[in-house]
């Protein structure tokens, strides 16, 4: 089918379409004439002339299984059943007589209790029934007997018994004339262990409903019949007959009950639905499709039907046709050729949904493609509009038209809000159905459309999310403002208030609604919606607007809650200075909770305006978080502090020197500015915390110049801090004794002083005095300081005297060493190189230790710093660039020691400098070896090539 498209599909063919009822000729010539075929399950068995079973399996088609009858007389096959699983085959033969073949065997066996009986129709049991037992079975006779048997195949052997295991009468069907041939039997299970039993006859169809006890399934229906013994079961007749029928049913999948059913009879077709919730009938909706004018059942009569899920195909002699269960409409009628001949049968395999249809010598076979490609027009034509968009959903071109009609229907019968749903669905243009709504003054179904068109927008689509969120924001923003003013409407303002509330906070519409907030903000002030404004703000996160609001309307404490709850360090410093003029505590506290995350040096500016204006209760406030951040944060920045130390010498003095003495004496780790510090002491008069600074600056004249002013005992104290420069003690303790004798007059006290500092004696307090004053006051002072006098001078004769000694004793020592000498053995070696130590010239140490001189130079020059190497290079040139003395032995005694010109030095003394370099310790002994212990024994630059020389 072809659909008219809406805008935002194209109108193309995108594939091409194939019939729905495809048919193929089966490429079979038939040996002999087929009398009759039937097939399930992939199964089809065909009898062919007069005693000839062909079974094929349809998965297997290349290995087809013939089977003989082996009857000898004229009988006939008049009918054959196949049961579901396509194991049991019944042949009805006309000479009623039956016979029965299992897909498993070869051999047919005779049913002799079926003898006698002209088989018309079987009622399988889906139930029970498998490979090898059919399970109760139902069976009908064109004397409109119903019979009961079961078959069954044993293990083990072919048959050890006769496969009919009974066969007993349940019932009769009876029409108007009495007993009628039964054509049609079907068994089904409803809910609740109901079975439902449906039969033909010509012109009636029997439904046999009852109740079979859970476990007793296979004893049988006898029960349900039983019901009926003395009245007629439920039917539904018609007055034409041709001479039979022929129900069909459809069933959705394998192993499930079928859902729909069709019963061709003289009058037409009657079809419908099948409902087993239903007591009495599960015929429902049931509708009669009358024969039309091409079709006379005195001439060209139905011959078959089956039943798909959207249509029904009957079988005349020569052609199908195919109806629309939907709408009773012939969608295909295909013609068979002449040639074919007639058409004798058409049956469905239920598993596989295939059609087959064959003549006497000819075999089709229809396929079933995609039959509901045009259910949804038909459900839309019927306004069963759910169905339509279940029959589409996977064609959105399609799906939009149903949409789109569904949306016009409910608009046409006022249900505007469905309207809007539908339309918001569909790709018709906005604008006509938007101002569709207006002219209808919908303004509810109007917002229901732009809410879901806003819902099915995709992100990319911003401009389009624009829009829509403005204009539903007015539309939300009119409709409250009519509705608060009724109070009759107080239910639906708050409906709709909640409605509008969700749609602010819709996560979807978040990005859009955060990206135009400028906007929002502007309709909700235009509307004077001051209590939606704090609620959007609040969902934007836009926290300032809403403490600011809070702010403006003297609602401090709520402005100060939306702070703590949402902890945000800037609004805190931007709003601080306003909230703690009103609420000092509680700001503070909120401070306090805040804990490090706020910096203290950004609340000072508020706490400072604050203070100013406050009274010293309020202004505790703002030393009580000082100390806090101070005590328990432990904040070393030096604003903080000093703004603490000016409120301490505000209003707490007391504590202001406690803070002092507990930041120490150290400066490097005192966190306030010294000079500002002394500075607001100095101002409000706080002479002790301006001592204690003093001290800390290590400006002690200062701070005993001060604590005189105050109390001398702390000037004492002040005095012996430097404890390093005792001449300044000393000036110190001087200004404490003068300050004493001159401004106090006591001279008691002077006294005391001598004996606190021992650096004071009593001829340096003395010039103090008055020339009035007694000796009585110092006659027991300069006793002790004669006393003193003499027992230094007594101390420094000792002294004098050791000194003498030891000068003696170093000069004896001195002169003995001169004469110390070693005695050297002819065989003695070098220490160094082990040759002969009298070959050249030698140093022995007094450890006994003897080396040539060049051996000791070569031993000791690379471990000497670079200073003394240079040195040594340089008085080796010195010494060789003197004279060499005369060979004879009998040389002037001071040969050594002639001149090298003005400023330079004798070859003695240049030897005496070498030596003091080169033998100052032995090589061996000495700290040389020492300090060379970690020295590699190869020196790592030659490493390699000693390694070389070992290979």
């Amino acid at each position: 089918s072809v659909c008219v498209l809406s805008p935002g599909y194209v109108n193309a063919r995108l594939e091409k379409e194939t019939p729905i009822f495809n048919k193929q000729r089966i490429d079979f010539a038939p040996p002999e004439k087929i009398n009759s075929l039937v097939v399930s399950s992939n199964q089809l068995c065909m009898s062919l002339g007069k005693d000839t079973l062909l079974r094929i399996d349809l998965g297997k088609p290349d290995e087809p299984n013939q089977v003989e009858l082996g009857r000898k007389d004229e009988a006939k096959v008049y009918k054959m059943f196949l049961d579901h699983t396509g194991s049991h085959l019944l042949i009805a033969l006309n000479t009623s007589e039956c016979l029965y073949l299992n897909r498993s065997v070869q051999k047919v066996r005779a049913l002799s209790r079926w003898k006698g009986h002209l088989i018309e129709s079987v009622g399988w049991n889906k139930f029970l029934g498998t490979e090898t037992n059919t399970g109760p079975i139902l069976v009908g006779t064109a004397q409109g007997q119903i019979y009961e048997a079961e078959i069954s195949v044993s293990e083990g052997s072919l048959f050890s018994t006769n496969p009919d295991q009974y066969f007993r009468q349940v019932y009769t069907l009876e029409e108007e004339s009495g007993p009628a041939p039964v054509c049609c039997l079907e068994i089904e299970r409803g809910i609740e262990g109901k079975f439902f039993i449906i039969a033909t006859t010509q012109k009636r169809l029997f439904q046999f409903v009852g109740k079979v006890p859970e476990g007793t399934e296979q004893q049988g229906f006898s029960s349900i019949f039983a019901l009926h013994a003395d009245h007629l079961p439920s039917f539904r007749e018609f007055p034409a007959s041709f001479g039979f029928s022929e129900i069909a049913f459809y069933t959705p999948k394998l192993r499930s009950n079928p859902r729909s059913f069709a019963w061709m009879m003289g009058n037409g077709v009657l079809y419908g639905t099948l409902d087993y919730s239903r007591p009495d009938s599960i015929l429902s909706d049931e509708r009669v499709w009358v024969y039309p004018s091409d079709i006379d059942i005195t001439v060209n009569k139905p011959i078959s039907i089956v039943l798909t899920q959207f249509h029904f195909l009957l079988l005349l002699p020569d052609r199908v046709k195919a109806v629309c269960t939907l709408n009773g409409q012939v969608v295909f009628q295909d013609m068979f050729l002449e040639k074919f001949g007639l058409l004798t049968r058409m049956i469905k395999d239920p598993t596989v949904q295939q059609i087959w249809i064959h003549t006497e010598k000819v075999v089709f076979r229809y396929h079933v493609q995609r039959e509901s490609r045009d259910v949804w027009k038909m459900y839309m034509n019927m306004n069963k509009f759910d169905l339509a968009k279940e029959y589409c959903k996977d064609r959105p071109e399609c799906l939009d038209i149903v949409l789109a009609k569904e949306a016009e229907h409910c608009f046409q019968n006022k249900r505007y809000l469905d309207s809007a749903k539908c339309y918001a669905l569909t790709q018709n243009y906005f604008e006509e159905i938007a101002l569709k709504f207006i002219e209808a003054k919908q303004e509810e179904a109007l917002m229901e459309f732009l809410i879901k068109k806003l819902s099915n927008l995709k992100p990319s689509e911003k401009t389009q999310s624009t829009l829509l969120t403005t204009w539903l924001t007015e539309l939300y923003l009119n409709w409250l403002g009519i509705l608060e003013g009724d109070p009759s409407q107080r239910n639906l303002y708050l409906d709709t208030r909640e409605k509008f509330r969700t749609f602010l906070s819709s996560p979807k519409n978040k990005d859009c609604l955060f990206n135009n907030r400028a906007s929002i903000y502007e309709l909700l002030a235009s509307h004077g919606d001051t209590e939606h404004m704090v609620y959007f703000a609040v969902i934007m996160q836009d926290y300032e607007r809403v403490v600011a609001h809070h702010c403006q309307h003297d609602e401090y404490d709520e402005a100060l809650n939306v702070l703590s709850r949402h902890r945000d360090e800037k609004l805190f410093y931007k709003f601080s200075p306003v909230l703690i003029q009103h609420i000092p505590k509680k700001v503070v506290d909120a401070w306090i909770s805040m804990g490090s995350r706020l910096d203290a040096r950004n609340l000072i500016p508020a706490l400072v305006n604050y203070s100013q204006s406050a009274s010293t209760q309020q202004i505790n406030e703002a030393i009580r978080y000082m100390e806090f951040c101070v005590y328990q944060l432990e904040e070393t920045q030096q604003a903080i502090h000093n703004y603490l130390l000016s409120l301490y010498a505000l209003c707490r003095p007391d504590s202001l020197l406690s803070y002092l003495e507990q930041a120490g004496t150290n400066p490097n780790r005192i966190h306030y500015d010294l000079k500002y510090a002394l500075r607001l002491c100095a101002e409000h008069g706080h002479h002790h915390a301006c001592v204690h600074i003093y001290k800390v600056m290590e400006l002690y004249e200062e701070a005993v110049d001060l604590a005189l002013q105050v109390d001398v005992d702390l000037a004492k104290s002040c005095a012996d801090l430097p404890e390093d420069d005792e001449e300044l003690r000393k000036k110190l303790w001087l200004k404490i004794a003068r300050h004493v004798v001159q401004e106090e007059k006591d001279v008691k006290k002077a006294m005391a002083c001598l004996s606190s500092c021992a650096l004071l004696k009593i001829e340096d307090v003395l010039p103090f005095f008055p020339d009035f004053v007694t000796i009585d006051h110092f006659k027991e002072a300069i006793c002790n300081s004669l006393e003193d006098y003499n027992k230094h001078i007594e101390e420094l004769k000792r002294e004098m005297e050791e000194a003498t000694q030891s000068a003696k004793r170093i000069r004896e020592d001195i002169q003995e060493m001169r004469n110390k000498y070693g005695s050297v053995e002819p065989q003695e070696k070098c220490a160094a190189c082990d040759f002969p130590l009298l070959n050249r010239p030698f140093y022995l140490f007094l450890c006994g230790h003897m080396f040539h001189y060049d051996c000791l130079l070569q031993a000791v020059f690379p471990n000497l710093p670079a200073y003394k190497q240079a040195k040594l290079e340089d008085l080796q040139k010195k010494l060789a660039a003197t004279s060499q003395p005369s060979k004879s032995h009998h040389r002037p005694k001071d040969a050594d020691t002639i001149s090298l010109g003005k400023g330079q030095q004798s070859r003695e003394q240049i030897k005496a400098d070498i030596d003091d370099i080169v033998a100052a310790e032995c090589v061996y002994c000495g700290e040389l070896m020492i300090r060379s212990i970690d020295k590699p024994f190869i020196d790592p630059q030659k490493y390699e090539e000693e390694m070389q020389s070992w290979l």
